[in-house]
């Protein structure tokens, strides 16, 4: 059975190292091979099409000159993207992963990675991308709908994650990701923070309890939590009241926590987040 990989995806951004380290840092504690995936989009690579600007039949040289810049531009941006992935393996390995691969695709960002989809164990992505910082950032709620596998998103400049909220609703979701996180290596050691929002709710009276016990009993150290308000505000005032470094929700949720993640403010809150959020599916 072939092991699947902390897949990560590489761009020219500036969140790229970023990226780079957090894979790293996942892989190292999951202990799978940790693999980058530079995706080369053709419609970026080359410029658009101008043919319809130019005289018809009168300057056929031009249409010419322009078909050989776009393939030099494509081989240019092909040998970027390796160079890039190079980089990227050097650096893993310097932070100490010695399982470390790299792909190259030509194509789009989300088909490339639903091939790819049974290879991933856990896909890390920076919030926004190299054209003007938004490209990334515009596929990435496409990216969450798209794939059934856990996604960490990550921000600003790596941190070694100590303190982790995880943000419990009592969904189907958020139940399934509380085994996932039982069972898997990634956040043993850290101080977890099981947090809801809704003082008289199902997920306070029942869920916390619950999901408590489920972590505590993996080795976890939990301390739970329920706040009051709205559910974005309550949750980033405890992300910075307890210097929190790694955010943990589910992609699909109940109520408020839900119209957080699913729909168009997906990107948005992403966008905001000072910290890594790591979605569970």
């Amino acid at each position: 059975m072939t092991t699947a990989h902390v897949m990560a995806c590489i761009d020219g951004s500036v969140f790229a190292p970023t990226v780079c380290d957090y894979a790293a840092w996942a892989s190292l504690r999951l202990d799978v091979p940790l693999t980058f995936v530079h995706v080369l989009d053709k419609e970026r690579a080359t410029q658009s099409d101008l043919s319809g600007n130019i005289g018809l039949g009168s300057r056929e040289h031009l249409l010419e000159e322009l078909a050989t810049l776009d393939e030099k531009r494509a081989k240019i941006a092909q040998e970027q993207g390796r160079l890039m992935l190079d980089a990227a393996v050097d650096r893993a390995r310097a932070d100490g992963v010695a399982d470390v691969h790299c792909r190259q695709r030509n194509g789009e960002l989300v088909e490339t990675l639903t091939e790819l989809e049974g290879d991933i164990r856990l896909l890390v992505l920076g919030k926004r991308g190299e054209s003007n910082d938004e490209h990334l950032g515009s596929n990435l709620e496409r990216v969450v709908r798209a794939l059934h596998r856990n996604i960490l998103i990550t921000t600003g400049e790596f941190r070694t994650p100590e303190q982790a909220m995880i943000a419990f609703d009592n969904s189907a979701t958020t139940r399934r990701g509380i085994e996932t996180l039982a069972a898997s290596p990634l956040l043993k050691g850290l101080e977890c923070h099981l947090v809801t929002v809704g003082i008289d709710s199902e997920a306070a009276r029942e869920g916390l309890p619950w999901a408590r016990e489920v972590l505590g009993a993996a080795g976890l150290d939990v301390t739970t939590a329920t706040r009051a308000g709205h559910v974005e505000e309550a949750l980033d005032k405890y992300v910075k009241d307890n210097a929190i470094d790694l955010i943990v929700m589910g992609a699909y949720g109940h109520s408020r926590i839900r119209h957080l993640l699913v729909g168009s403010t997906t990107t948005a809150m992403m966008r905001k987040a000072d910290v890594p959020v790591l979605l569970m599916r």
